[in-house]
């Protein structure tokens, strides 16, 4: 007999020798069949997947941001609603620093309580004025996975629960199946007042009622089941587990530390706190007869207004937090267009781009645009649609010309047909060409002062001091192929970490000390940003001819350290021709 550390045959070998064994005694006749329909567990493989989730570590997210932080950030992209602002970055940052905790196992046992309440959050507000884009930037800057969903489609499938999991069940998708990161998602659900009752007992308030109970375990916490029953999907992907692993386990996901965020217009709420308030004789005036007296309104909500509202109160308990927000006006619209990090006009210029066209509007375009876009009373989903109106017809048709740019002006606005046509009777038109880069310009100036008046931010983020020559890149490149600045600065630092790794790799390889002063990081980041160099090919390019040369003069001066200047860069060979020539002077 074989001892038992000979390795065991596979389905497949297994199959031949007994089919080649029949073959022999019946002939062809007669064949077994070893496969079965169903995948069988591969034991070989039990062994590597049992040492990967050894791997796993505890603490993937490392969340370190204040609330100050958090808040400078949803600055940079979102113009007005500073309450909203602060009262989403303070509790936000506070929950995931209690969050952090509970990823310590130790720290875990003794911060375990009952009855613990999550920083749920409640967001009211008019349609277009940012909500969800304002919790995706905080997911996007935190790192956490984020699901958005609609209340209105869980009232339709009744009040069993099933979809409101689904959501849960996303969060893991979005992870890329990472349950331990997914339990830290955002979950978002909007038009949160469409499953407010109105007191019936009949229709569609059953319903309605019933999505607000089956919200409340996940909002607290419970145990979600990932497989679903009944779905062909989850049993194909647990019979792929088994035949992996051998092993059939129940994957779950605790909601404890998801985060819910709900939204929603709640129109008529504020006559709600106008009778409370004005019950208790507050001194508020009989109606609301404007947006700001509505506004004014429902800042002052509670828990008792939206009970009466018609949330049950389990549900409000569940949502700690309120934030309102306001409307946007003409004004607003308009300085959302100006923000060089509002999405709306870098998605029209990417649009652009991706045909080689480089698009740039004048100031008194987006004025026009922003007074078009608030006739339509959407907030900032009007200008969307404002600004494709106006562009429509030079995207479909610029791209079958020679053309590669196009200004859009007050004129282009008011009719954009009949400019379209000017434009492709005189595409060299010199007036119009001029007239863009000078708008160009002006643009690269006032977002530059804009990121200059952050430099001592940015600096202090990056650990590294910027010149205005590294500002100048940042703008030129963040316009020109429409990328986020911030992004650009990180490149920038990155770049400063690779030429620090250098410097430290050259003196050990060589002895030799050189030090790349600020105005060659300079020369280095224009290499990088208008050239397109990779900057290691670069540095061992570089390397390469200075340090033999280096040598010489070491050997000759005994010099061992060196400071590397822009000309350096510039002109490598040259220079180094000179240093060599001066040290046998």
């Amino acid at each position: 007999m074989k001892n038992s550390e000979t390795k065991h045959p596979t389905q497949k070998e297994l199959e031949k020798e007994l089919n080649e064994y029949l073959s022999k005694k019946y002939g062809d006749k007669v064949k077994l069949m070893v496969s079965s329909p169903f995948p069988q567990p591969s034991f070989e493989s039990k062994e590597k997947e049992e040492k990967k989730e050894e791997k796993k570590k505890i603490g993937k997210i490392q969340f370190d941001l204040k609330p100050e932080e958090l808040e400078a950030y949803l600055d940079m992209y979102i113009v007005k609603q500073e309450k909203a602002k602060e009262v989403l970055a303070t509790k936000i940052c506070t929950h995931y620093h209690r969050a952090k905790e509970y990823l310590n196992p130790e720290k875990k046992r003794k911060n375990e309580e009952v009855g613990g309440i999550k920083n749920n959050i409640i967001l009211i507000g008019p349609t277009g004025v940012g909500k969800t884009y304002m919790i995706k930037l905080i997911a996007q800057k935190i790192g956490v996975p984020f699901v958005k969903g609609d209340a209105t489609k869980f009232s339709e499938t009744g009040y069993v629960g099933g979809d409101v999991e689904d959501l849960i069940r996303d969060l893991v998708h979005e992870a890329g199946g990472d349950i331990e990161l997914a339990q830290f998602g955002i979950i978002y659900i909007d038009e949160i007042d469409k499953i407010a009752s109105s007191g019936n007992l009949l229709g569609p308030d059953v319903s309605r009622s019933g999505v607000q109970r089956a919200l409340l375990k996940p909002m607290e916490e419970t145990l979600v089941d990932l497989k679903v029953p009944h779905d062909p999907i989850s049993q194909i992907e647990a019979i792929e587990e088994y035949r992996r692993t051998g092993k059939r386990t129940k994957k779950t996901i605790n909601t404890r530390n998801i985060l819910f965020v709900v939204s929603g217009a709640f129109n008529g709420l504020e006559d709600i706190i106008k009778n409370r308030v004005k019950e208790k004789n507050v001194g508020f005036g009989a109606t609301i007869s404007s947006e700001e007296n509505k506004l004014n309104y429902l800042k002052m909500v509670k828990a008792e207004d939206l009970i009466q509202y018609g949330f049950e109160s389990e549900f409000v308990g569940r949502l700690p937090i309120i934030a309102v927000l306001e409307n946007l006006t003409e004004e607003d619209l308009y300085m959302i267009l100006k923000n060089p990090n509002n999405p709306i006009i870098k998605g029209k210029r990417k649009d652009f781009f991706a045909y080689g066209i480089d698009i740039q509007f004048t100031d008194g375009a987006l004025k026009k645009i922003a007074s078009i876009a608030a006739q339509e009373a959407t907030g900032a989903r009007g200008l969307v649609s404002a600004v494709e109106k106006v562009t429509l017809k030079f995207e479909k048709k610029l791209p079958s010309t020679n053309i590669k740019k196009v200004l859009i002006t007050e004129k282009v606005v008011k009719d954009p047909d009949k400019a379209l046509e000017e434009l492709l009777k005189d595409p060299e038109n010199s007036e119009l060409v001029t007239r863009f880069d000078e708008e160009r310009e002006k643009e690269l100036i006032r977002i530059k002062k804009e990121l200059i008046h952050k430099k001592d931010d940015i600096e202090r983020k990056l650990g590294i001091i910027l010149t205005n020559r590294a500002f100048d890149f940042v703008v030129k490149k963040a316009i020109k192929e429409v990328i986020d600045p911030h992004l650009l600065f990180d490149e920038i630092s990155n770049l400063y970490k690779k030429v620090k790794l250098f410097e430290k790799e050259f003196l050990k390889r060589t002895g030799i000390e050189i030090i790349f002063e600020q105005s060659a990081i300079d020369a280095l980041l224009s290499l990088v940003f208008e050239k397109d160099e990779k900057i290691n090919e670069f540095l061992a390019k570089w390397a390469s001819t200075y340090e033999l040369g280096l040598r010489l003069i070491r050997d000759k001066k005994g010099k061992s350290s060196f400071t590397i200047t822009e000309e350096a860069i510039n002109n490598p060979e040259e220079t180094l021709n000179i240093m060599i020539k001066d040290s046998y002077r």
